[in-house]
C-alpha cells in the first residue's frame, strides 16, 4: 500500500467544485485493494479447511499477494508512465475482478496462489496511481485534502471491512467473501469509467532515475523504517487468528479486528492533526507504543482484557504510520517523490511478504508464543535507525 504525490495539474483542476464523487471512487479502489490483501488474515481457519492445507500455508495467500506488489510496483510504474491514467486504473481494478473470482471458485492451492499473485500485481500498480491521480483533479491549494479523501478507503477497510469480512465469512463461507469482492470491483470499474476524469501520462523528459532517487539523503532510512515496522506488524496481523485461538478467543476474531481497525482510525486522526510539526516524535511514539503492545501480548496474551488493550494500542500505533512514512519520503525526495513512492510500495510489500513467511515459520516451529519476542527485533532496529535519522529522513524539527 502506498501513494504518490504527482503535482501536475490536469484539466480537472480547473473545476470550481471539489470533485468528491471522483475522489471517493479512488477511495473505493483503496478499500478493495486493502480488503483483498487483508481478508485472509481473519479467515485462515476456514481457508485452511477449505483448501485442505495448514494455517501456515493459508497465510501464504497474504505473502503471494505482497510478492505480486513487490515485483510489480517499480517496473510497472516505470513502464506505464507514458500511458493515459484512466485506462491504466481500470486495468488495475480489472485484475482484482479476475483474481478474486478465481479465488472464489478455485479448489486448487496452486491456482489460488497464482490468483493472489495477480491481485498483488494489480495492487502494486494501483497504489502507484491513486494519490497522484487525486492530486491532478484539483488546484494546488486542495491537493492535500484531495489525497486525504482518496486515502480514506484504507482505514475504512481495516476498521470495518476486515472485521465485517471475517464475520460474514463465518456466516456464509470464505469463498462468498471473495465473490463479493469481485462484485465490488466490477461496480467500481463502472464508477471510475463514468465519474473519474482521464489524464495523459508523464512526458519522457520528466522521468527520473531510480538510482539517483535511492541515493538522496533520507530516502534509505525511511525505506528501512518502513520495512522493519511493517514486517513486525505483519508477523502478528497475518496470524492473528491462530494467536487468538491459542488465547481462547477464536470466536472473537472479528471483534478484535474491529477494535484494531477503530484504533487505527484514532491513530490516523492524531497523525493527521500533528504530522506537519511532529513527524519524528510521532514515528518514535508509534514504534514504542507498538513495542509495548507486543510485550503485553507476550506477557498476558491469555487475558482477554489485556489482549483488547494491547490490540487497541497496536492499532493506534499502526494507524498513522502510512501517513508518517509517506510524508517522510516525500520530504526526503522532493521533486522525485513519485519515484521514491514506488520504492516505498516495494519496501512495504517486502515487509508484508516477510511477515507472512517469518510468521509462518514461527507458528509451525515455536507456536504463537514466539510472536512477541520476534516483533521486538525489527522494532528495536526501527528505533536505532530513527535515532540516526535526525537530520535526513525523520528530522527533529518540523517533520
Amino acid at each position: 500500500m502506498a501513494v504518490s504525490t504527482t503535482t501536475t495539474l490536469g484539466v480537472g483542476a480547473q473545476a470550481a467544485r471539489f470533485p468528491l464523487a471522483s475522489l471517493l471512487a479512488l477511495a473505493m479502489a483503496g478499500f478493495v485493494t486493502i480488503l483483498t490483501e487483508a481478508l485472509p488474515a481473519g479467515l485462515l481457519p476456514q481457508i485452511s479447511a477449505g483448501l485442505e492445507i495448514s494455517e501456515a500455508l493459508a497465510g501464504q495467500l497474504v505473502t503471494l499477494y505482497a510478492l505480486g506488489s513487490l515485483v510489480a510496483a517499480i517496473p510497472l510504474t516505470a513502464a506505464t508512465q507514458g500511458m493515459r491514467r484512466r485506462p491504466l486504473l481500470l486495468a488495475a481494478i480489472a485484475g482484482f475482478v479476475v483474481a478474486n473470482t478465481v479465488t472464489t471458485f478455485s479448489g486448487n492451492y496452486v491456482l489460488t496462489m497464482v490468483a493472489r499473485f495477480l491481485a498483488g500485481v494489480s495492487a502494486g500498480l494501483l497504489w502507484a496511481l491513486v494519490a497522484g491521480y487525486a492530486a491532478r483533479m484539483v488546484p494546488e491549494h486542495q491537493k492535500g485534502r484531495a489525497i486525504a479523501v482518496a486515502m480514506v478507503g484504507t482505514p475504512l477497510a481495516l476498521s470495518l471491512g476486515v472485521p465485517a469480512g471475517t464475520f460474514l465469512g463465518n456466516l456464509v463461507g470464505w469463498r462468498a467473501c471473495f465473490g463479493i469482492m469481485s462484485g465490488l470491483a466490477l461496480v467500481l470499474m463502472a464508477w471510475v469509467r463514468v465519474q473519474v476524469p482521464d489524464f495523459a501520462g508523464q512526458a519522457a523528459g520528466k522521468r527520473l532515475s531510480l538510482g539517483h532517487v535511492f541515493t538522496l539523503a533520507g530516502v534509505r532510512p525511511v525505506l528501512f523504517v518502513v520495512f522493519a515496522f511493517v514486517l513486525a506488524h505483519n508477523i502478528l496481523y497475518t496470524y492473528i487468528a491462530p494467536f487468538l485461538t491459542a488465547a481462547g478467543m477464536a470466536d472473537r476474531t472479528d471483534v478484535v479486528l474491529l477494535v484494531f481497525g477503530l484504533a487505527c482510525l484514532m491513530g490516523i486522526w492524531i497523525t493527521g492533526t500533528l504530522v506537519d510539526l511532529h513527524l519524528r516524535a510521532l514515528t518514535i511514539a508509534s514504534t514504542v507504543l507498538f513495542a509495548l503492545a507486543a510485550l503485553v501480548l507476550g506477557a498476558a496474551g491469555d487475558a482477554p482484557v489485556a489482549v483488547y488493550a494491547a490490540v487497541a494500542a497496536w492499532g493506534v500505533a499502526f494507524g498513522g504510520v502510512p501517513t508518517l512514512f509517506q510524508t517522510a519520503i516525500a520530504k526526503s525526495a522532493g521533486d522525485a517523490a513519485d519515484v521514491a513512492q514506488s520504492m516505498l510500495v516495494t519496501a512495504w510489500n517486502m515487509a508484508i511478504a516477510g511477515g507472512g513467511l517469518v510468521g509462518g515459520v514461527l507458528l509451525d516451529r515455536f507456536g504463537v508464543a514466539a510472536f512477541s519476542p520476534a516483533l521486538l527485533v525489527p522494532l528495536a532496529a526501527t528505533l536505532v535507525v530513527l535515532r540516526a535519522a535526525r537530520r535526513h529522513g525523520f528530522p527533529a524539527v518540523r517533520g
